[in-house]
């Protein structure tokens, strides 16, 4: 017979700390999300009092004090310096180096799954140390075997990355490049099969949901939603730096399909017939990409300028400084580049896809909206906003006041907590009420 506890001690136990293992098999500061997500939700939830611990592959977060790192190195192959690798046989030392090594040797991306077995192997070593295991999107076998041995284990998936294997192979030229793509993205058959098998998964958007129950086959009462956030005090309108009149920017973590560089390319040959304009992506350029041969297509190397590796401060300069902030995106999950620029409060032109409805208000409240992919349509947004100064700056106060309104990190590690507490059997179910929409900070 189940034994209730009293109502004082019930409180006290869920009201006790949580200790939390965060782990991601990838953790760079400086370029996509994961690493800011690390960095932000560790934080935010050590300031609510709970003990986090980070275990993460290279490249490594940069993590508030409080937090400890728990390094799980790996072959490194996708490093800075000679990405792409081959690793000697004298780095092969265990079971995770192995199928590492293996799983890129026949052309498949092999960081998510050597990444869980490593951070398994760490984990099992301290056997009921943990309250919550909660993955940041690996989705590896190492997950499962976790589950096997009783941990209670939970991860976030931003978006299914099968849609990304859908953008980059339509985007992809000659059989050849289709092949190498559907080796690459085979990975995405391991997540599906795990995140079916988790007891709870975690999103950023009612789209992403939406897509996650669609292509993974995750039950919808399964999913809870709960946004990203962003620091409105670091990301700020910086009123002594002046626009120029000539700078579009653009943020994009990976120069892949789904970011539509391309697209913002092909509308910047077309705005450049009547203007000077000049493009800055805060992003890497990938040899022989779409974005590469757009470039030298379109005879616009002069005019783009990639810049990677940046401080937080940078950025807000950036956005500070442009005329106009492009969100050209074919899909988003959620858009941490969205809602910072809308946090310094700089004018915004995005597309619909994914979730930037959601996040730049349903009927464009914090942005122009234009079709994902439509490089006329996003030209056109574009020289709205730089003919009209009214306009840049309702859409500059608009998106800061949204953000105050409906996103912190603080809020989504509340409500985050509230997650880890259900699984933990520490609180109450969250019910559509806690994790369902954008929220108020």
């Amino acid at each position: 017979m189940r034994q209730h506890k009293p109502p004082a001690e019930r409180q006290q136990s869920e009201a006790a700390p949580l200790h939390i293992a965060l782990l991601t098999y990838r953790g760079n500061p400086h370029c996509g999300g994961q690493g800011v997500y690390i960095k932000e939700l560790s934080r935010a939830l050590t300031e609510l009092g709970q003990r986090v611990e980070v275990y993460s592959g290279q490249p490594y977060p940069e993590l508030c004090n409080e937090v400890p790192l728990r390094k799980l190195p790996s072959l490194d192959i996708y490093n800075d310096h000679f990405p792409g690798r081959m690793p000697g046989f004298w780095e092969v030392k265990d079971f995770s180096d192995w199928l590492e090594v293996s799983t890129y040797s026949l052309g498949a991306f092999p960081e998510p799954l050597a990444f869980s077995i490593r951070a398994w192997q760490a984990l099992r070593k301290r056997a009921g140390a943990f309250d919550v295991i909660h993955d940041n999107q690996s989705l590896g076998y190492g997950l499962l075997r976790m589950l096997r041995e009783g941990m209670k284990v939970m991860a976030t998936i931003h978006h299914p990355i099968t849609i990304d294997r859908r953008l980059e192979m339509a985007a992809a030229e000659g059989f050849g490049e289709r092949f190498s793509k559907s080796r690459w993205y085979s990975f995405t058959k391991m997540q599906t099969r795990v995140a079916k098998r988790l007891p709870r998964v975690l999103t950023v958007s009612q789209a992403s949901k939406t897509d996650i129950r669609r292509d993974l086959g995750v039950a919808a009462g399964r999913i809870g939603v709960v946004p990203v956030g962003v620091d409105p005090d670091v990301f700020r309108p910086l009123p002594g730096v002046r626009r120029k009149k000539d700078l579009i920017l653009t943020t994009a973590s990976a120069d892949a399909a789904m970011k539509g560089l391309s697209v913002l390319l092909a509308a910047l040959a077309q705005l450049r017939l009547e203007r000077d304009l000049r493009l800055v992506v805060i992003g890497s350029l990938r040899p022989g990409s779409p974005t590469a041969r757009a470039l030298a297509r379109m005879n616009l190397a002069a005019s783009v300028k990639f810049v990677r590796g940046i401080s937080s401060r940078e950025i807000v300069e950036f956005y500070a400084s442009a005329a106009v902030a492009v969100v050209p995106s074919l899909y988003e999950g959620f858009s941490l580049p969205a809602i910072e620029a809308m946090s310094c409060a700089a004018p915004l032109v995005a597309t619909t896809g994914g979730a930037l409805r959601e996040v730049v208000g349903p009927h464009g409240e914090a942005a122009l909206l234009v079709q994902p992919g439509n490089a006329k349509e996003l030209a056109d947004a574009i020289a709205r906003v730089l003919d009209s100064e009214d306009l840049a700056e309702k859409l500059g106060r608009r998106g800061r006041n949204r953000v105050l309104e409906n996103w912190s990190w603080k809020r989504t590690a509340e409500r985050t907590l509230e997650e880890y507490r259900a699984l933990a059997g520490r609180g109450s179910s969250p019910g559509a009420g806690g994790t369902e929409g954008a929220g108020r900070s």
